[in-house]
């Protein structure tokens, strides 16, 4: 039986970052679990090392206001302190120097969307860019060669604790692992994975919303008088209809629509954006999402998301898109109408179809109603030509209760970044690994 001090269960920032502190500051021996391929050999967008991060937009949001609940645990100037301590990192092994969203015309844009009815939440980003992103998360991997051992293509099946203590991980294959530490962090794709072991080592799950939506597409004037300032402009709607809150997400500028298979052992196809840093497209996308705060009994989040995604896949094979006139109108796409329609879809595999016949009445009322209230802070945006991908979602696990140093109830076993319902982004999620592995750190020199 093999033995180490810590198993890091993913291999994307929250696992990366976590494994990069633990090698810098300390002699403890490490293994990294990665079940899927390694960075240069992958062909799945969510799947492998580096995470569904390596192959994003490669977003960088310097703040802890967005992207997770850091500053729940931390409280928010030691989230903001620890952000900036990632953010260094980040840049060491390759991120550029320059930062979005800090510029003279934030406050007007901030003020134009009060007068839509919107919320504009102001942040400093760094774009990578999703060529870019890889050879940054490539030069994480390369500086922990030798320092951690990381094994790709190899499944953790389960977490093993022996009458309320931890004592190591089972492989997919059958090999058991002696850890003193265990830090979960299995990102969006391992979500499912997660909440499994959590619910048979009996650990109390607090659920976390449910996150779906579209995908929009428009020519990029339309947004560029916001991109042009913000990179990403992250705005917030309360529908008036239902209450519900809507959030812009992952914009992407000069930008493309991609298809994504996620979902763990239980897959579905659902839809992305990528934008590049050395090309461009004519389109601007970006994702627009209902929150949907479910009360008990519910306490299946990623199942619903999966439900809403697999009705879309079964009425178009994959992705579904509609011109929002059509969709207003009460009609279908057809081939023809989009072809006639002044923006052509960057994801030329998505098929014409109707989103009404997936999404929820409630969802569709508050998009279109946040689509008309961006079209007064942008026009443009709520014409009859502008594409909707359908569908996005995000799979937030019910959130383990965690220490403040992300510590499971059973001592020893950490859970961190996406998978654990703690972060929405690269940034928080990297930071979550640092956390993990300096609880550790001190736990092993007490």
């Amino acid at each position: 039986m093999s033995k180490y001090d810590v198993v890091i269960i993913g291999g994307g920032p929250a696992g990366l970052f976590a494994a990069l502190e633990l090698a810098e500051k300390n002699s403890l021996k490490v293994l990294l679990l990665e079940k899927g391929r390694d960075i240069d050999e992958r062909t799945n967008i969510v799947s492998g090392l580096g995470g569904a991060g390596a192959f994003s937009d490669g977003k960088l949001t310097l703040s802890s206001k967005a992207g997770g609940h850091l500053a729940e645990y931390l409280g928010e100037a030691a989230a903001e302190e620890l952000i900036r301590y990632v953010d260094k990192l980040w840049l060491d092994f390759g991120a550029p120097d320059e930062i979005y969203g800090m510029g003279e015309g934030v406050a007007n844009i901030e003020r134009r969307a009060s007068l839509a009815g919107l919320r504009l939440v102001p942040l400093p980003v760094r774009h990578l860019g999703t060529e870019r992103c890889p050879a940054v998360l490539r030069a994480i991997r390369d500086h922990l060669t030798n320092r951690v051992e990381i094994r790709t293509n190899t499944a953790a099946r389960r977490i093993i604790v022996d009458d309320g203590r931890l004592t190591g991980v089972e492989l997919d294959d059958g090999e058991m692992i002696e850890a003193k530490y265990v830090i979960a962090a299995p990102g969006r794709e391992g979500a499912d994975w997660l909440m499994q072991q959590s619910r048979a080592l009996g650990l109390s799950l607090a659920t976390n919303p449910v996150d779906v939506g579209v995908r929009v597409e428009l020519p990029n004037a339309v947004l560029d008088n916001l991109t042009s300032v913000l990179y990403e402009a992250k705005l917030e709607f309360l529908s008036r209809a239902f209450d519900d809150r809507i959030r812009t997400f992952c914009m992407c500028p000069q930008g493309t629509v991609v298809r994504e298979t996620t979902g763990g052992d239980d897959p579905v196809i659902t839809v992305n954006g990528q934008s590049y840093a050395s090309h461009d497209s004519p389109n601007t996308n970006f994702a627009l999402l209902v929150s949907t705060q479910f009360t008990e009994p519910f306490k299946e989040p990623i199942a619903y998301g999966k439900y809403i995604a697999r009705l879309a896949n079964i009425l178009s094979g994959g992705v579904l898109v509609q011109r929002l006139g059509d969709l207003k109108k009460g009609r279908r796409s057809t081939p023809d109408r989009i072809a006639r329609g002044l923006v052509r879809p960057t994801l030329a595999e998505a098929t014409p179809g109707d989103l009404s016949f997936v999404l929820p009445y409630r969802h569709l009322t508050g998009l279109i109603e946040m689509l008309d209230a961006m079209d007064k802070l942008s026009p443009g945006v709520a014409s009859d030509h502008t594409l909707l991908y359908g569908v996005e979602v995000k799979f937030y696990s019910s959130r383990p209760k965690l220490t403040a140093g992300f510590e499971t109830e059973v001592p020893g076993l950490f859970a961190i970044g996406d998978g654990a319902g703690l972060s929405r982004g690269l940034i928080q999620a990297s930071a979550c690994g640092v956390v993990a592995a300096r609880e550790i750190m001190g736990k092993n020199t007490a």
